[in-house]
């Protein structure tokens, strides 16, 4: 889930950069998406289950969901147990929240990747990889 989070970024920014050199002449991605785990774990539900959550998690699904919230892509399964319609409703509940929270984070990071880096920033840069 991340990784699709985390692409949609990545390609986002690509397509800006391409706008800005004149090399594409409109935004091919219609629509920003966003992914997150969501599951059932003793009768709990959970958002962006870690591995052992996942792993121990009587219901594990992934919600795939674009900015405006329709829907891409629904899995679920009941791994250790059999689920009910409203816990259905509860996981998609919690799975668009998440992704609600994960757009604004991607909003920011490509709106902070499109300003120019100041000199700072880079000095900083320079500096951190020079440690390595």
């Amino acid at each position: 889930t991340a990784a699709i989070t985390g692409a949609c970024i990545a390609v986002s920014i690509a397509f800006n950069r391409l706008l800005e050199k004149g090399k594409i002449t409109r935004q091919p991605l219609k629509k920003k998406l966003a992914a997150v785990s969501v599951g059932i774990l003793k009768g709990e539900t959970l958002l962006d289950l870690c591995y052992e959550e996942d792993a121990a998690a009587d219901v594990d699904s992934n919600i795939v969901l674009t900015e405006d919230g329709e829907f891409v892509e629904i899995q679920g399964s009941g791994e250790e147990a059999t689920f009910t319609e409203a816990q259905l409703h509860s996981m998609l509940e919690y799975g668009r929240k998440g992704i609600k929270e994960l757009v604004a984070i991607q909003d920011e990071a490509i709106n902070s990747a499109m300003k120019p880096a100041e000199g700072k920033d880079l000095q900083k840069l320079a500096e951190f990889f020079g440690k390595r």
